[in-house]
């Protein structure tokens, strides 16, 4: 059973009126890039947790969340409204599979993420794992609005960082952004255009693609895969695509 480790706050910063990350001080040790932990606050007498997928990559020595308000939930709004100084419990023990290493190899690595979804993502590229088994990666960013494409700088470095091994695809579905395509990720592939504008094929030849986020997001790319030739990554049965959930 794990334990809970105390954590303290080390930085805030908010994207948007409902998009936050937190940065915080942790003993977490053996976690691997794209996995996730439960983050905690006692509250009422009782410890409320949720998963959190961490955003750093695990030689980092502040671990860092990233996370949207859900107003209803007894968890978000509080953590929203922790601050430099204030205290988290965190659990000693990290959860997934969304790493490298257990992604079958592949020439091309597809990345495909919807909102806070990102995280897992930043940290594997942060980490270095990727490039070393993959000769193209693709990240895809899909958000409602401009304002919530998060984390821009520190991809825009991993760019410069790539020697254009990693190309940036980002998707606004709600309002037409420059250099943005104004689709859902299962239009863009339908149209071809996500393809188009990677200069690659998501094909079961080539390709591994790596989703997280929204729940119907991954069921349909998943059905639109499959219809490829393409299927799930078991480590019994290696396969073409993995998924973590966010619901």
């Amino acid at each position: 059973m794990a334990e809970w480790l105390d954590g303290e706050i080390t930085e805030k910063r908010q994207w948007n009126d409902r998009l936050f990350s937190l940065r915080f001080s942790a003993p977490i040790e053996n976690f691997k890039a794209g996995q996730f932990v439960r983050v905690a606050l006692e509250i009422d007498g009782e410890i409320i947790a949720r998963p959190y997928s961490l955003v750093n990559s695990p030689g980092e020595p502040v671990h860092e969340i990233f996370f949207n308000i859900v107003p209803e939930g007894p968890l978000t709004p509080r953590l929203a409204s922790l601050d430099k100084g204030d205290k988290v419990k965190v659990a000693d023990r990290q959860y997934g599979f969304l790493t490298v290493d257990d992604v079958p190899d592949a020439r091309d690595l597809w990345m495909l993420a919807t909102g806070t979804g990102i995280g897992p993502f930043l940290s594997i590229l942060k980490s270095g794992d990727a490039w070393q088994k993959f000769q193209n990666i693709v990240l895809v960013y899909s958000v409602r609005t401009a304002n919530e494409l998060a984390y821009q700088q520190a991809i825009a470095h991993l760019l410069d960082q790539s020697n254009a091994q990693l190309s940036f695809i980002p998707l606004v579905t709600r309002e037409s952004v420059d250099g943005a395509i104004n689709k859902r990720i299962t239009a863009a592939i339908e149209s071809g255009e996500l393809e188009q504008h990677a200069g690659l094929e998501i094909s079961a030849g080539d390709s591994h693609v790596m989703m997280c986020g929204n729940s119907d997001m991954i069921s349909e790319v998943t059905r639109l895969l499959e219809s490829r030739d393409m299927r799930k990554h078991l480590r019994r049965e290696p396969g073409h695509i993995t998924t973590e959930k966010y619901h």
